[in-house]
């Protein structure tokens, strides 16, 4: 199936490794010019050489921290103007500090809404201008499965479940400016460099009786499972899919809905 990407323009925050990269390779692979952010140079640097190995359109990098407003600025700025607009913003960012209540401190839970939620309500708001130039767009929030039900850190729940809230919201008033607004939770997913990989080492089993009782399929998802079906969330073909959660997390989760 042709997605209908060719020649998008494609803005993915926290596009160097992980999922952000996988989302990114398989935009440029369908055709789009991709721009990625990230905070380490050398990460960037790899990561755009390979992603720009993969597709037919232009790839550039930012290091810059989207947890910065003067740094998402720039970002969109620099986007806009090697490829003349915005069509497609992947807000990819994020992360969470697994403490208590009474160990989290009023500036742990600026911190974790910053991280989480901010830096995506932030170049939401400076991309959407440039995709009404366009006569439409696509802004996917990634968010987990941890923003739909209880389970992780709850600084991580909290932000998580206001990121899917937000990209309702959002949905419904760019609308009129064919703009599609979607949300997209995965569940635990294990990739070199990530966070699973480091728990992993630190667990006496691996994890390896937790992932018997928590995952269906008895292993992590792939970042490669998940850029799929974003590549497809913002493409043309999804035309109808707006104000959508999609999970991806092979039945992980335990939510009904």
């Amino acid at each position: 199936m042709d997605l209908m990407l060719g020649g998008k323009a494609a803005m993915i925050s926290g596009g160097s490794k992980g999922i952000g990269f996988h989302i990114a390779s398989d935009l440029a692979g369908e055709g789009c010019h991709v721009a990625i952010s990230g905070r380490t140079e050398s990460d960037l640097d790899d990561a755009r050489e390979r992603i720009a190995a993969l597709g037919r359109g232009r790839v550039i990098s930012f290091h810059g921290d989207m947890n910065r407003k003067e740094d998402c600025e720039a970002f969109l700025a620099a986007a806009a103007g090697e490829f003349g607009g915005v069509d497609i913003l992947v807000n990819n960012v994020g992360g969470s500090d697994p403490k208590t209540l009474l160990e989290t401190t009023d500036e742990d839970w600026v911190i974790a809404f910053e991280f989480n939620l901010y830096n995506a309500v932030r170049l939401s708001r400076l991309a959407i201008p440039e995709m009404k130039k366009r006569g439409g767009g696509s802004i996917l929030n990634i968010s987990s499965i941890a923003g739909r039900e209880s389970g992780s850190a709850m600084t991580y729940n909290a932000s998580k479940a206001a990121m899917i809230s937000f990209s309702k919201a959002l949905s419904q008033q760019v609308a009129k400016d064919n703009i599609r607004v979607n949300s997209l939770c995965p569940g635990s997913v294990l990739f070199p460099g990530g966070v699973w990989e480091r728990r992993i080492a630190a667990s006496p089993d691996g994890l390896k009786g937790w992932v018997e009782s928590a995952m269906p399929f008895g292993r992590f998802g792939r970042p490669e499972e998940i850029s799929t079906v974003a590549t497809f969330m913002v493409s043309p073909r999804a035309t109808l899919v707006h104000g959508a959660c999609w999970t991806v997390d092979g039945s992980q989760s335990r939510s009904n809905i």
